[in-house]
């Protein structure tokens, strides 16, 4: 009989002990969760059944594309694992308040460029430390080509685009409407030639089509570890812009609060120092723990950390101005230049050196965010009290500047200042490439210095402009330029009625206002 209870009790202990192994050590049932993941966090998979065995929760992962633009839905998920919240926490600040977050690694978007490129364009700048100043600059000369997820649906692509806006709007501070109501980023725009809806088709899409570009915008850790793939022919050269990154922290949401218990033990296995080290060698992001060692390829210092922005509007405006980057953009901006008497001597040479700063004459971060950008469709046409001349260039290189500089340079002032005739002709011009080319989108910039004294009264400048096809008058905005003695409220009424504004020269100078006025198109 006391054999036979030792046997009984033996059994009892070994069943208690499967049990306690089976639920993480505590006793409870197993426990299944139901996650939201990004596609970035894929990566992490193979941790997944050592976190399971240890802790008893097993995450069931559904990763989505859309992941980060999406509303969670708490009735199909107990948490949401995201590379970032921040689009989340923004757009649906109801259904984000009081979510309980905890980050688990971080990762910078950054720049990867192959070498010679890299080294073409330190070559260009003082110090050689790169900005996203420098890589919009290269982009809009043909000198980049880069690939960047879409920023309507990958955390990295917004990311990328928030840095590119923030560093353009030269504030250090989070994006607000007002920086982004003209915004800077066509240019920077032009040189992509690679797109995909999620950071992780981008790096594939990259690795099958190296030729197709020069660069890759994306985080530190896609780099990193297509670096490491043996899948480029030459390795990507890791940027951080001096200007600053945005950083992702990947924060797991616990969006069932019933299931809170479960997501402790989770969070406190990820942020243990020895999983930790596991999830930087997985996935070459940082570790939250400052007392982890970090990988060699991770020691350069983030630096200068980007703000989100913290308005709506200006995710929306960005996204909507960024559009499909799977489509070319065409533009066209018509320049109406004030030609008459009263341009000669100094104010003649503003606006050639405002031209010229628009040509890449102007080193500063603002000039390489507003300069002409390849592809980009330019009509000069210079007025006195008519035409004097008028040309067209869709720009490929410096030659085409070269020719819209000597056609700003050229001499032959009118006597009269025949303002409202010189925008009529503008927009006939605007109907004409807008019948050729629907998509395209024409703006014109009107620049005088002096009251409308011939041509076509004010009043019959509007009875033509009413009498445009719907989809010019609706798409087609005027920028005017007010300077020297012009009438800025005939100007303001005419940017008004256009879906355009007007830019003040008079406090500051030509060159800042065509600056200005560039963004708006």
């Amino acid at each position: 009989m006391r054999r036979g209870a030792g046997l009984l009790a033996l059994c009892l202990v070994l069943v208690a002990s499967l049990v306690t192994a089976c639920s993480g050590g505590d006793g409870d049932d197993p426990v299944r969760l139901r996650v939201l993941a990004g596609p970035d966090l894929a990566v992490l998979t193979p941790l997944l059944d050592e976190l399971r065995d240890e802790t008893g929760v097993d995450l069931h992962m559904e990763h989505r594309a859309d992941a980060e633009t999406r509303n969670p839905d708490r009735g199909r998920y107990d948490l949401a694992w995201l590379s970032s919240d921040s689009y989340l926490r923004l757009t649906d600040k109801n259904a984000t308040r009081g979510l309980q977050r905890t980050p688990t690694m971080t990762s910078p978007v950054v720049i990867g460029l192959k070498p010679e490129v890299a080294r073409q364009l330190r070559a260009r700048v003082p110090g050689a430390r790169l900005t996203w100043a420098d890589i919009a600059d290269a982009a809009a000369t043909g000198r980049v080509r880069f690939g960047m997820a879409d920023p309507r649906h990958a955390g990295s692509g917004l990311a990328a685009l928030v840095g590119v806006a923030t560093a353009a709007a030269g504030t250090g501070a989070a994006l607000r409407p007002e920086d982004v109501s003209c915004d800077r980023l066509r240019g920077f725009r032009s040189g992509q030639t690679l797109t995909a809806d999620t950071g992780p088709a981008l790096v594939d899409a990259y690795a099958d089509h190296q030729g197709e570009a020069d660069a890759l915008i994306t985080y530190e850790s896609d780099l990193l570890a297509l670096n490491a793939s043996g899948r480029l022919d030459d390795p990507l050269e890791v940027v951080r812009p001096e200007d600053g990154m945005v950083l992702a922290d990947f924060p797991l949401l616990l969006l069932n609060p019933a299931r809170r218990t479960a997501y402790d033990k989770v969070t406190q296995w990820l942020r243990r120092d020895s999983v930790q080290r596991q999830i930087m060698r997985h996935t070459l992001r940082r570790p939250v723990n400052t007392t982890v060692t970090r990988d060699a390829r991770l020691r350069e210092p983030v630096g200068n950390a980007l703000f989100y922005p913290d308005r709506p509007a200006v995710v929306e405006t960005l996204l909507a101005d960024y559009g499909d980057p799977a489509r070319r953009t065409t533009g066209q901006v018509v320049f109406l230049l004030d030609f008459s008497s009263s341009m000669r001597g100094a104010r003649m040479a503003a606006l050639r050196e405002a031209f010229a700063g628009l040509s890449g004459a102007d080193p500063s971060a603002s000039g390489k965010f507003t300069r002409f950008h390849r592809g980009e469709r330019l009509t000069v046409v210079r007025f006195g009290g008519r035409v004097l001349g008028e040309k067209t260039v869709t720009v490929t290189g410096p030659k085409d500047l070269d020719a819209l500089a000597g056609t700003v340079a050229r001499g032959g002032y009118g006597d009269a200042t025949a303002v409202w005739s010189a925008l009529d002709h503008g927009y006939r011009a605007a109907a004409r490439a807008r019948a050729a080319d629907p998509d395209r989108s024409v703006s014109l910039v009107l620049m005088t210095d002096g009251e409308n004294n011939a041509g076509l009264s004010y009043a019959e400048f509007v009875r033509r402009h009413d009498a445009l096809p719907a989809a010019v008058r609706a798409a087609v905005p005027t920028y005017p330029v007010h300077f020297g003695e012009a009438d800025a409220g005939a100007l303001r009424r005419a940017a008004a009625r256009t879906g355009g504004r007007m830019v003040d020269a008079s406090d500051s100078s030509l060159s800042e206002a065509f600056k200005e006025i560039r963004g708006c198109h």
